[in-house]
């Protein structure tokens, strides 16, 4: 949650018109006490634990969820499973979707996304390893979702030097685009 990354994100995106709530997931949370990596928890116990941010915001405030990579998908699903429940829920943001694993594009995580309601925007590297704009991923996702691609990224959206464009550049332009698609939603 605190990674240079993430707190890029969260300074850019936050401001006097949009407050950002960060919290980790239990195995993350684990990580940072005894510094032993591990698998992530299942899926129900990291949406439990998503639900559980969501609940403790202010219910008068529009809400918008999202993360980075797995964050970004359990944003996605929670939106999918509670997002009814969830009555300030405005949209949905995801930095770096993990549309597959690395290798394996015919094992796509993609099938809820044509069924979602609520606004997504999905901000991806051209050429992360995890689902890129050559393999056209585009094609998965339903009307109420836009994709954004960060010129010539990896999955932490950062570009090769040779690019002409740097990590910064696309970071900000990112953190931009989601400033953008919360105000305008």
């Amino acid at each position: 949650m605190d990674s240079e990354f993430m707190d890029h994100m969260a300074a850019v995106i936050a401001g006097d018109d949009i407050s950002v709530v960060r919290f980790e997931f239990p195995y993350m949370a684990k990580r940072r006490e005894d510094g032993r990596k591990r698998p992530p928890d299942r899926q129900p116990k990291l949406l439990e634990s998503f639900m559980a941010a969501v609940s403790a915001c202010d219910s008068r405030a529009r809400v918008f969820v999202g993360g980075k990579s797995m964050g970004g998908r359990m944003a996605s699903l929670l939106v999918d499973e509670f997002g009814r429940d969830i009555s300030n829920l405005s949209g949905w943001c995801a930095l770096g979707y993990p549309f597959h694993p690395p290798g394996k594009p015919e094992n796509l995580r993609t099938e809820h996304l044509g069924r979602l309601k609520a606004p997504g925007l999905i901000i991806q590297g051209s050429r992360d390893p995890f689902g890129n704009q050559e393999e056209g991923v585009e094609k998965h996702l339903g009307a109420n979702i836009r994709i954004s691609w960060a010129m010539d990224g990896n999955h932490d959206l950062a570009p090769r030097k040779s690019s002409g464009v740097t990590t910064e550049e696309n970071w900000n332009n990112a953190a931009r685009e989601i400033r953008e698609f919360i105000l305008g939603a």
